[in-house]
């Protein structure tokens, strides 16, 4: 287990509004919103739905009561829920939403640690702009391995993962050497980024790969934080056009 709890930031002096932002927004999402995961219509609503995204159309479908193979315990799953704006919108809301607490701290958490200097190396308004194209593009990719590889197009997705893999990509690429905080099984040790980010990677592409082997219905959209983590390397160079380098 790796788990990175913070980095170098000595060199940052800059004060990362837009990551603030973003943090305090998905957190108030969850928590007013999604009323701590139990507002199932709204959740259902602004999630993104593969299905609705390449239709176009709003697909509202019946809840129903399933059961669970390993405990028997028979649970209700609420149905997709109606939108009210066009579908096109969920790439956006779904990307302020989280499954559950742990989805939620692991994501902040991430995004906390590495997001401030890639603000700061961007700018404001860039980041702003990097992270939600970033996001909507591994949202697409998700999209579009859930059709190659005949997943289920109904089953909606949610979550700020896609778009903090495209945060993660660009740390990669502008601090490569710089130092992370990593609890390494039970203790707390300094990797280079190259590594904590780089083995994270290689997991969410074993994970994908086993995942495309045994089922694409795994809980996990895996093919957002590789579409994702891929859109980071490919755009951050352009997001730096221009941008003189900040001290």
């Amino acid at each position: 287990m790796l788990l990175p709890v913070g980095d170098d930031n000595r060199d940052r002096t800059t004060t990362p509004l837009i990551n603030y932002f973003f943090i305090i927004a998905n957190i108030l999402v969850f928590v007013f919103l999604q009323d701590i995961g139990t507002n199932e219509e709204f959740t259902y609503s602004f999630s993104l739905v593969p299905g609705e995204i390449v239709s176009g159309k709003d697909i509202v479908t019946g809840g129903g009561v399933y059961s669970d193979p390993q405990s028997g315990e028979r649970i209700y799953v609420t149905g997709l829920q109606p939108t009210p704006y066009p579908v096109y919108i969920t790439f956006f809301t779904s990307m302020f939403m989280h499954g559950g607490i742990a989805h939620l701290f692991g994501n902040m958490l991430f995004l906390f640690i590495f997001g401030d200097n890639i603000e700061h190396r961007l700018g404001h308004f860039r980041y702003f702009i990097f992270y939600l194209i970033v996001g909507v593009l591994a949202s697409a990719s998700h999209i579009i391995v859930t059709y190659m590889f005949g997943g289920n197009t109904l089953i909606p997705v949610l979550g700020a993962s896609g778009a903090i893999s495209g945060v993660l990509a660009a740390y990669l690429v502008l601090y490569p050497k710089k130092r992370v905080r990593v609890l390494l099984f039970y203790f707390l040790t300094e990797v280079p980024a190259v590594f904590a980010i780089g083995l994270w990677f290689v997991f969410q592409l074993v994970s994908g790969i086993g995942m495309l082997g045994g089922g694409i219905e795994s809980g996990v959209a895996y093919g957002a934080h590789i579409g994702g983590f891929i859109s980071g390397l490919l755009l951050v160079g352009f997001f730096l056009i221009g941008r003189k380098r900040v001290k």
